[in-house]
């Protein structure tokens, strides 16, 4: 058997960006045989399981009896066109055991081209609180393992998960991925800003280890292209198969900045096909009748008796910026989330928040940093927060992503006066790799937000990594996991700091053990 010889990463990156035409020389290129396009690809920073599961598997939304299987036939991953039937039968099957022994449910779904031959399977009649284990099974081939877990009722005296957002593919491994996987956690959060959609960056600058695969995308068979590319990086298949997954987005999934109702005929093409690949690579399970061409995101789901998680959709139904009558939410998702608040039982609330809730002023006096987050919904924001306190819902915390950097704020329902009560903690974690400011910058103006937002506690923009909360009856723990590295795509994990919410009292603190951290900022009382 003849071996062609291995192509250096770095070296075509270089030759590729040099050249300008780095498209030239991805997998997609012609004159390519099979063999030398996944080559190519492992070169320039992917890799994949043996097809035709080459995007691995995954597992979403669990319930006490139910969770939703995914996989996604992709023989060649970044082809346009998958060779493949029409439609594909798919046997799937559950077992009690990693080693699928025990067989508690089986079955078989098809893979229709339409749907780009993936695989949402609702399977039921399962145990509370249990881990299953999974697999599929196609064109005589066998996927890899996946591992899940139920949701449980009643008492519950502890819950541990993970939540992570922003990881443009050219910025770095996934490391944090790979700490995700290794987690002892029930499930995890991802928070948007899953893939990006802009072209090339070019070259092999020092903080970048790799890159898209073309240019900037547009259609179904490119958004297809660009989640394959994303599950290219093998620690994020490892995530995705040792945990359950809740799913929300942000901007990147479809475009920078963009608002769900807005834009003319061509916009809302590529919305809709951005909002078709979306579909078709995760293991999502729509909240409403049909998950095509609008997915329904926001749900709220419980675990036990312990807490309550609320996913929110920040972009599929909001308006532009910084308008008199505004909305983020949409009306249709406001009213649910208010008679959800008025209607909150005794436990954790949970929001998963893609984009920062909390006031963010530049400096003391000054206006807005960016009014894509709430800031731009002024209105709206401040009729959510007095409806939690005037509702008296208690022991609020908001996990959120976006901003490439970690946040720790308390909620007041008026952030400009500081006698307003607080109401809640909002968590936002670092990226998994999208690239925060500069550590220059971090230092300058951590302290020049401090002041400016009497709210804000705690600021750190110069590490990556994700969130693990552990919650209890009597406390919501959140460990700040972060990676040494990103351009190391086994780059150990470390707690950088802890903060505590503890239950009936609201307002955050920092762990005694963790306070002498590295931080651009930190609030003293």
């Amino acid at each position: 058997m003849t071996t062609a010889t291995r192509l250096n990463r770095r070296d075509l990156l270089k030759a590729a960006g040099a050249a300008g035409a780095l498209n030239l020389v991805w997998p997609l290129s012609a004159g390519l045989s099979p063999a030398q396009a996944r080559e190519a690809a492992e070169a320039l920073g992917a890799e994949y399981d043996p097809a035709p599961f080459t995007l691995g598997v995954a597992s979403g939304d669990p319930g006490p009896t139910s969770v939703l299987l995914w996989t996604r036939l992709a023989p060649e991953p970044l082809a346009a066109e998958q060779q493949l039937p029409e439609v594909v039968e798919v046997e799937w099957v559950v077992a009690t055991d990693a080693q699928l022994g025990n067989v508690i449910a089986r079955g078989t779904a098809p893979a229709s081209a339409t749907l780009g031959h993936s695989v949402h399977v609702p399977v039921s009649g399962l145990a509370a609180n249990t881990r299953y284990w999974y697999a599929f099974k196609a064109l005589g081939k066998t996927s890899r393992t996946g591992r899940t877990k139920t949701a449980p009722v009643g008492a519950v005296s502890s819950v541990r998960f993970a939540a992570a957002n922003c990881q443009a593919f050219a910025d770095g491994f996934y490391a944090a991925h790979l700490g995700i996987a290794r987690e002892n956690v029930d499930f995890v959060v991802h928070l948007g800003d899953y893939i990006y959609e802009h072209g090339q960056v070019g070259g092999v600058p020092a903080d970048h280890v790799r890159d898209h695969e073309g240019p900037a995308v547009f259609t179904v068979a490119d958004y297809r292209r660009r989640h394959a590319l994303y599950k290219g990086d093998p620690s994020l298949r490892e995530a995705h198969a040792a945990h359950p997954w809740f799913l929300t987005w942000d901007d990147h999934e479809v475009a920078n900045d963009y608002s769900g109702t807005g834009g003319g005929a061509p916009f809302m093409q590529r919305r809709a096909a951005a909002y078709q690949a979306w579909y078709e690579n995760m293991p999502h399970r729509d909240a409403g009748t049909s998950a095509l061409p609008d997915p329904e995101i926001h749900r709220v789901r419980r675990w036990g008796d312990l807490l309550e998680l609320t996913v929110l959709d920040l972009r599929s139904y909001r308006s532009a910026q910084n308008l008199a009558n505004g909305t983020i939410l949409g009306a249709r998702q406001k009213t649910w989330l208010k008679q959800g608040i008025s209607a909150a039982p005794d436990t954790w609330h949970v929001w998963a928040n893609s984009i920062m809730l909390s006031q963010l002023r530049g400096k003391p006096g000054g206006s807005y940093m960016f009014t894509d987050q709430w800031d731009g919904f002024l209105a709206e924001r401040k009729e959510i927060l007095n409806h939690v306190h005037s509702s008296g819902m208690e022991d609020l915390v908001v996990i959120t992503g976006d901003w490439h950097s970690a946040f720790v704020d308390d909620i007041r329902p008026d952030f400009d006066n500081t006698s307003s009560p607080v109401i809640g903690t909002e968590f936002t974690a670092h990226s998994v790799t999208s690239g925060a400011y500069s550590a220059s910058w971090n230092a300058a103006n951590g302290p020049v937000m401090g002041a400016a937002n009497p709210h804000l506690k705690y600021f750190e923009g110069n590490r990556y990594g994700y969130d693990v909360y552990e919650v209890t009856p009597q406390r919501f723990s959140a460990h700040m996991r972060v990676i040494a590295d990103r351009r190391d795509p086994a780059s150990p994990v470390t707690t950088l700091t802890t903060f505590h919410v503890d239950r009936g009292k609201a307002g955050s603190y920092e762990d005694p053990a963790t306070k002498n951290s590295p931080a651009q900022w930190r609030r003293d009382r």
